[in-house]
């Protein structure tokens, strides 16, 4: 019966083994297959930014044959402007002999002309320099606003998650840290440990599956030199809420002979370690020690130090991107003062 035992173990075991292989390879083709979903949407993502940018070098193709025809344009109307001018210059040779006066009213006249268009060429191209000023003028506004718009964005983003983590860490690490009662510090003397009886408990064994199993039960009592007084040592504050007459409660699993094993070696290292520190009620109210907290003063300074990192951090950006602005403004102003 023994060796039938032994081998139907055995059979178990190598149908747990084969099943757990199974299960890690289709985790793997899994993770393979997102791999490719991930791979494939990143190569969407840069098909759709490749169109972008090609968009946008086709806009900024059309823009410059468009300065290019206005160009144009300008030069044909200022070229137009100097045929008259010339067309007056012949005239006034051919009709020299007519005359000293009706000379000298033709050759004030072409003088006057030519005066007037070399005042209108110089005109023109003033207009055309403030133009191109006023452009670049006008595109670097553009950029600068909409790389102002793209920080202040940044910034707000970041303040609103961090009041989102400061508002979850409130809810769940801070609200468990200030109902602890277990905040003094002090050195726990090994006075007895055993295991002394079983509990029943259930563990999951699929989506819609639980089975029942057992825990041993192992119970811890120690001196407290601060009160001299004998308590039972807790592991953590779950575990007083979960069984409070046992100090150490393994992992339910189906496999009552490992959780055992676990509550073994937990009792050696208590045998080899007798004196350790402990936390305890410094009011005297709670009659229980605990080994660990949950939610120590360390975790709750770097829970709550990310977050108002990053919370001065988008200040910071929005801070600086209006200064940035006022600054623009009143550089503005004193240049409009001087001129």
């Amino acid at each position: 019966m023994g060796v039938w035992s032994h081998l139907v173990g055995r059979e178990e075991k190598r149908r747990e083994e084969k099943r757990r292989e199974e299960k890690r390879r289709e985790e793997r083709r899994g993770e393979e297959r997102r791999g490719e979903e991930r791979r494939g949407e990143e190569r969407r993502g840069e098909e759709r930014r490749e169109e972008k940018r090609r968009e946008e070098k086709r806009r900024e193709e059309k823009r410059r044959e468009e300065k290019r025809r206005e160009e144009k344009r300008r030069e044909e109307k200022r070229r137009g402007a100097w045929g008259p001018c010339h067309l007056s210059s012949r005239t006034s040779t051919v009709r020299r002999g007519s005359g000293d006066q009706s000379s000298k009213m033709f050759i004030w006249t072409s003088g006057r002309t030519s005066t007037s268009y070399r005042h209108d060429e110089r005109r023109n191209i003033y207009q055309k320099i403030r133009d191109h000023e006023l452009l670049d003028k006008r595109k670097t506004v553009t950029a600068l606003k909409a790389g102002e718009d793209r920080a202040i964005f940044l910034g707000l983003a970041m303040m609103v998650c961090s009041i989102m983590m400061y508002f979850l860490l409130g809810i769940t690490l801070l609200r468990s840290y200030m109902q602890s009662v277990w905040t003094e510090e002090t050195q726990c003397t090994l006075l007895n440990i055993s295991i002394t009886e079983t509990f029943n408990c259930s563990f999951s064994c699929g989506p819609e599956c639980s089975k029942n199993s057992q825990y041993p039960c192992l119970q811890v009592y120690v001196n407290v030199s601060s009160s001299g007084q004998k308590y039972l040592l807790y592991h953590t504050e779950e575990t007083i809420k979960i069984n409070s007459e046992c100090s150490y409660i393994p992992k339910c699993g189906k496999n009552f002979e490992e959780s055992l094993s676990l509550v073994n070696v937990v009792m050696e290292n208590f045998k080899k370690y007798q004196h350790f520190t402990c936390f305890c009620d410094p009011e005297g109210i709670q009659k229980n020690v605990l080994l660990t907290k949950l939610y120590s003063s360390n975790v709750l300074f770097h829970s709550l130090f990310w977050p108002t990192c990053m919370m001065i951090g988008g200040l910071v950006i929005v801070a600086m991107v209006k200064l940035t602005q006022y600054l623009s403004l009143l550089c503005e102003r004193i240049q409009r003062i001087n001129r």
